[in-house]
C-alpha cells in the first residue's frame, strides 16, 4: 500500500536502518544520502521515509511530503556549497528510473549540460 514500507525496497531498507547509506541530512519525514554511481561531484539523493513509486504520487496523496523533500534539496545543495545545482526526479524505468521510491537527485560541482540525456 502507498505511503507504508515495501519490504522489497531498496530505500524503505535504507530508511529503516537495514541497509546502510552515508546520510548527510535526515529530518521526520526525509533522509538524504550520497548516491552510490554519482553522476557529478556531488550527487546526493533526497528521499521522503514514506513509500510512494514516484514524485507525481507523492504529490497527489502528500504534497506536504513532497515539499519537504524540495526544501531539502535546498539544504543539501546548501550544505555541499553548491552555487549551482541541478534537481531530478526520474519517473519511470524510460526515464532511468531504476528504484520505484519517489527521490530527488541533487547534483552539483560540474558544470550540467542542457539538454540533458
Amino acid at each position: 500500500m502507498a505511503g507504508e514500507p515495501q519490504d522489497d525496497c531498496l530505500f524503505c531498507k535504507i530508511v529503516g536502518g537495514r541497509i546502510p547509506a552515508t546520510v548527510v541530512r535526515e529530518t521526520a519525514t526525509t533522509v538524504a544520502f550520497r548516491d552510490i554511481n554519482p553522476q557529478a561531484p556531488s550527487h546526493v539523493l533526497v528521499i521522503p521515509k514514506v513509500h510512494h513509486p514516484d514524485a507525481a504520487s507523492l504529490a497527489a496523496a502528500e504534497p506536504a511530503i513532497l515539499a519537504d523533500v524540495v526544501r531539502e534539496t535546498g539544504e543539501v545543495a546548501s550544505d555541499e556549497q553548491l552555487d549551482s545545482y541541478r534537481v531530478v526526479f526520474n519517473t519511470g524505468s524510460g526515464a532511468g528510473q531504476t528504484v520505484f521510491h519517489a527521490h530527488a537527485h541533487v547534483l552539483g560541482g560540474r558544470g550540467m549540460q542542457w539538454p540533458p540525456g
